[in-house]
């Protein structure tokens, strides 16, 4: 493997990330699945694409349009959306990623079906990590606060939250708004990455591998988002000697773990520095108490 083919699967592991973040607020911490993040990851890397090459934006700002067009966006989604119990906002958000794929196909502006080539190339491994690095800390000091500590209130009882007076309403919209502006940063990434872009990039299948990649990171785990990332990323690029048998190995690899860890990979454990401290101690003892009932024994 070449140097330039490894952080190529690194920078698309991190555009994937960006989305799963993003995701994990909405789904591992506060409770609502969605199957739609794809269409806002179509939102933003239009607009972003639009703001770069239409009006000759900076990368940066484009890619904060993108993330806010896909925010107001699913705002307007959520008015309508977030007041549907179990599997019925699932639904709502599978049709809203479906309809955004059906009206860009059919917008002749961005290019229709055809896709829009011509996109320039501004998305590089170190603006990614830069990015994912912030996104990371923001999003893991948002759970730490009082806001966070609302969101995971409201996933864990809805009608107990409401009765200690949390607006479970209004924290399911910020939930989805900050979780769709990461995924229009996303594809805004992808977009300037890729140079070209196109409706079916966004459809249901990518929805979906976003979604197993949270739940098979682990619910409620930011870290788990990362490893998740990273691992079903990599992993069909890994298997692509197997060519033919690739995706059926990508499957299998899935199923196991969602079979023998239905937490996920992490569980809803984050790895901090005082956490891997502790790991190493409590490794460190095990050690130990090894060695002294080898020498007790003797």
């Amino acid at each position: 493997m070449s140097k330039e083919y490894l952080l190529g699967i690194l920078t698309l592991a991190g555009i994937n990330l960006m989305t799963v973040l993003g995701l994990s607020l909405l789904t591992g911490f506060t409770g609502l699945f969605s199957f739609g993040h794809a269409g806002f990851m179509a939102i933003g890397g239009y607009t972003a694409a639009m703001m770069t090459v239409n009006f000759h934006w900076p990368f940066i700002p484009a890619l904060l349009a993108g993330g806010l067009a896909a925010a107001l966006v699913s705002a307007v989604i959520g008015k309508v959306t977030l007041n549907l119990k179990g599997d019925y906002f699932c639904i709502a958000t599978l049709g809203f990623g479906e309809a955004i794929r059906l009206v860009l196909d059919n917008v002749q502006y961005f290019g229709g079906a055809r896709g829009w080539p011509g996109v320039p190339y501004y998305t590089n491994i170190w603006n990614v990590l830069l990015i994912n690095v912030v996104a990371v800390i923001a999003l893991a000091n948002l759970i730490r606060s009082r806001h966070g500590r609302n969101m995971i209130a409201v996933r864990e009882e809805e009608l107990a939250s409401q009765i200690i007076g949390i607006n479970v309403f209004k924290y399911k919209m910020i939930s989805l708004m900050i979780s769709a502006g990461f995924a229009g940063i996303a594809g805004g990434m992808m977009g300037h990455y890729m140079t070209f872009l196109q409706p079916k990039m966004f459809s249901l299948v990518k929805s979906t591998e976003l979604t197993i990649i949270v739940i098979f990171g682990g619910l409620g785990s930011i870290s788990g988002s990362v490893l998740g990332a990273l691992v079903l990323t990599s992993l069909p690029e890994i298997l692509r000697a197997f060519y033919e048998w690739r995706l059926v190995f990508y499957g299998l690899a899935v199923i196991f773990i969602m079979i023998s860890r239905p937490e996920g990979l992490m569980g809803g454990y984050e790895l901090t520095p005082s956490s891997m401290k502790k790991l190493y101690r409590n490794l460190m003892s095990k050690r130990k108490g090894g060695f002294q009932s080898i020498g007790g024994g003797k």
